[in-house]
């Protein structure tokens, strides 16, 4: 049985994405391969609201976290991350293993990332680097919101570093505009496309601070792609995940066809619809506070006495996948994502499957 995946990553696969990636291999080092990674990277920068290097990283999006730290920090360096999530604080567990000093602030899972706690932590803190923070946080279904955020760490002379993960191509993301200074994505979420290739996106602020940065790294080497990409043949160092390029040049085409803002308003709809729904069947937002929600994901909190588990089990056997809560919120929530190549008809039959299976609930009261 095929599932349809409510997930929050991996996503459904459209069908020309997926025949994308399973043409005959082209050599990564040919003119072929190397027009359409140009392609790629040029489709990619309305959705990264760039006009600045957007790199190609071969590895899944943490993989990109990590190497955003190792490119531009320095052992010893010091940063504030916003931990209003599971993804922020997992950023801020990457930065510490590699000696940066990690300053939390917004660590409720739920709070708001608020721009004054941030100013005031950079002000007690005058050697922070940068301000690291998630975008969309699939654990709590948080927006945060980076446009009244990076003026405060430009302030104290820090970076503002990214993780667009589960939002970039799902919602308005204006790196320029924002000035944004590290933005980070990955092929899997809203791009439509399998697990393994990320894409970064670099400020000049950014590449100053690289310049100076002592951290070691060999593999995720930001100069080196960039040297690669500049080059009249664009290529990258070492081996390209050729399909995965061409997967997500033909989901960027996708998105292209269907329209940017008609794409952004469709994850609105489906967002409003999962929670307008849930609500009627009795349950609630895991996270009612929120400044802001994603229109990725939605964390659903179920009633009293219900098991999210066996809601996820019996999804199941109707052919949808949901995925579970995230940490001390496992025993009471589960998390239905509507990103990517998701589709009004598939929140309904989400919904009218909930529906039959509280409606089952209550009759063996």
């Amino acid at each position: 049985m095929t599932l349809l995946l409510m997930t929050p990553g991996p996503t459904r696969v459209p069908d020309r994405v997926r025949a994308a990636g399973a043409t005959p291999m082209i050599h990564h080092r040919t003119d072929e391969f190397s027009v359409i990674l140009a392609s790629a990277i040029a489709r990619l920068r309305p959705l990264f609201g760039t006009a600045g290097d957007i790199l190609p990283v071969h590895a899944t999006g943490r993989g990109a976290l990590e190497a955003a730290v190792t490119n531009l920090l320095s052992p010893g360096d010091e940063v504030v991350a916003v931990c209003n999530g599971l993804f922020g604080e997992m950023w801020a567990g990457i930065a510490e293993r590699f000696e940066i000093g990690v300053h939390r602030v917004c660590c409720g899972w739920g709070a708001p990332a608020d721009p004054a706690e941030i100013g005031d932590a950079l002000a007690s803190h005058r050697r922070s680097r940068a301000v690291i923070l998630a975008h969309s946080d699939t654990s709590t279904g948080a927006l945060n919101n980076i446009a009244a955020i990076a003026p405060v760490a430009h302030a104290a002379g820090a970076l503002i570093m990214v993780d667009a993960v589960s939002s970039l191509g799902g919602t308005p993301f204006r790196a320029d505009e924002w000035q944004v200074d590290v933005a980070v994505t990955a092929s899997q979420k809203c791009l439509m496309s399998s697990p393994g290739l990320s894409f970064v996106s670099l400020s000049e602020r950014a590449w100053r601070a690289q310049e100076t940065a002592g951290m070691p790294h060999a593999y995720f080497d930001f100069s080196a792609i960039r040297r690669m990409l500049d080059r009249a043949r664009p290529e990258t160092p070492g081996t390209t995940p050729v399909h995965l390029v061409l997967q997500v040049n033909e989901a960027l085409k996708l998105i292209g066809e269907e329209g940017q803002e008609n794409v952004f308003a469709r994850h609105e709809d489906l967002a409003r619809m999962t929670r307008d729904g849930i609500r009627e069947l009795g349950m609630s937002l895991q996270f009612p506070g929120l400044a802001q929600y994603s229109p990725t994901l939605t964390a659903v909190r179920v009633a009293e006495g219900a098991s999210p588990q066996r809601i996820r089990e019996e999804l199941i056997t109707r052919g949808i996948l949901t995925a579970r809560g995230l940490g001390d919120h496992e025993a009471t929530c589960f998390r239905i994502g509507h990103m990517g190549d998701i589709r009004p008809a598939d929140v309904r039959r989400t919904l009218a499957a909930l529906a039959e299976i509280v409606a089952g609930h209550q009759d063996d009261r």
